[in-house]
């Protein structure tokens, strides 16, 4: 089926018993098929209402009333999709919505697939394709920090950097290909040391976008975090108060933590992958070595360690083992059983310049000062969404295939290649921008792309 012929429908709201529910319909037979299941109370009909109007009346099957509801009209192109758009919002019932739904689907109209809303906004040209994704983002934000990045990304601010790069490649290519190709003309020659300049000066604005990535990972999957410490250190009794319940088995035996268990929590704003690990202590047993062994390798892998050293007990060979093995830049220290008597201080053992030490009792279940540090170190990371952001794996792979032809077209200057070498590059360059806003993309990588979305949206 052609996108813009056939019209389609889906409950846009999530699945469940609710006060209101809405049934989305897009397509050139929406507002026809609404004139026929849809009466009002007083007004006009769905043919003959406005864009941007409403209409309260009933849904009828057979001649008989099966609910009351709120009919919204969006006319084409001034809609989320740029077609004809209706919305009913009626009573929440799951039997109620599904039957309204069923009337509504005909030879004319199917139901949707997932993301197809959004997807024909794209097709449609209403959003970039890295604003139809913001779209997603937005849906799953966890936290008040990613629902602004992603709305300032909705609203297109990576589509615009993205937007200044490629026009900044498209003067740069014009310039060499009129040169190229009318050498007889008077057109002044392309200077080499200007062109390395503007191209490294393009290198650097690409790679500092490139960095946002890791923020954008973190506001939609949340800091990858890791509690490490020696056996009975708390680390199972903090990770089961940050995560609300008890997913942790917390016993006076040493070692009852083997494997990995993981929950997402939230401290403040921040939303983190909460990883409690095996202890780290020497052991003859081989399950528990293993479990070490995968404690000690998650330090390497996460965005934020979380390091807990039991004060209440003298400071150990193991709690040193784990201490040398810490990257600082990334490790909050916590002091645990602060409410007993300490037997040392982190100033005491540490060489490392400014490091982050917090106190706390696990069992309290209060940790005002950690809130503090992961708040702290989490708003390092962040990035002005308004300056545009890397918010997906797809994003990034287009982005760092423009960096290296970039990079590529300066070699190839450098090495005194002629300029042709060089307008190769940057025309892959300029195809691999246009793929991540999607001016340039294939119809597979636009169907991965929303397949990701809810159906309704």
């Amino acid at each position: 089926m052609n996108f813009h012929t056939d019209t389609i429908a889906a409950i846009a709201t999530p699945s469940g018993t609710g006060g209101i529910a809405v049934i989305r319909i897009s397509g050139t037979d929406a507002i026809i098929r609404a004139e026929q299941i849809f009466s009002p109370i007083r007004g006009k009909s769905p043919l003959h209402m406005d864009g941007y109007t409403c209409s309260y009346g009933y849904i009828r099957q057979d001649g008989e009333i099966l609910d009351d509801c709120v009919l919204t009209v969006f006319r084409a192109p001034y809609s989320y999709t740029g077609e004809d758009v209706v919305e009913i919002s009626c009573h929440g019932g799951r039997y109620l919505t599904q039957k309204i739904l069923r009337m509504i689907l005909c030879r004319t109209v199917r139901l949707a697939e997932a993301g197809e809303f959004t997807k024909r906004a794209f097709l449609n040209g209403k959003l970039s394709l890295t604003q139809a994704e913001a779209v997603a983002d937005l849906i799953s934000a966890s936290g008040e920090n990613a629902v602004k990045c992603a709305r300032t990304l909705r609203d297109g601010a990576t589509f615009r950097k993205i937007s200044e790069f490629s026009a900044k490649l498209l003067e740069i290519l014009s310039s060499l290909t009129v040169w190229a190709d009318y050498p007889d003309e008077d057109i002044p020659e392309v200077n080499a040391e200007t062109l390395e300049q503007e191209l490294s000066s393009l290198m650097f604005h690409m790679e500092h976008l490139l960095k946002s990535y890791d923020y954008g990972r973190i506001l939609r999957e949340g800091l990858h975090t890791v509690i490490i410490g020696k056996p009975n250190a708390g680390k199972s009794t903090l990770f089961n108060a940050l995560a609300g319940c008890e997913r942790s088995i917390v016993t006076e035996i040493a070692g009852t933590t083997r494997d990995v268990v993981e929950e997402q929590v939230r401290i403040g704003d921040v939303t983190l992958r909460l990883s409690d690990t095996a202890g780290v202590h020497e052991t003859s047993d081989r399950i528990e070595q293993i479990g070490v062994e995968k404690s000690l390798a998650s330090i390497q892998q996460a965005d934020l360690i979380l390091a807990v050293f039991d004060q209440s007990t003298p400071f150990s060979p193991e709690d040193q083992t784990i201490l040398k093995q810490l990257p600082m830049e990334k490790t909050i220290l916590i002091g645990n059983k602060n409410d007993k008597i300490s037997c040392w201080e982190f100033s005491q053992i540490l060489d490392s310049e400014n490091p982050v030490c917090v106190g706390i009792s696990a069992r309290s279940g209060q940790f005002p000062q950690l809130e503090q540090a992961v708040t702290a170190f989490a708003s390092r990371k962040a990035v002005p969404a308004e300056d545009g952001m890397i918010a997906n794996e797809r994003q990034r792979d287009c982005l760092r295939l423009a960096v290296d032809a970039v990079h590529e077209a300066l070699e190839a200057l450098r090495m005194g290649m002629a300029y042709d070498a060089v307008t190769v590059s940057l025309d892959a360059a300029s195809d691999a921008l246009l793929q991540l806003t999607g001016e340039r993309v294939t119809d597979k990588v636009v169907d991965t792309v929303f397949a990701r979305f809810c159906v309704g949206k």
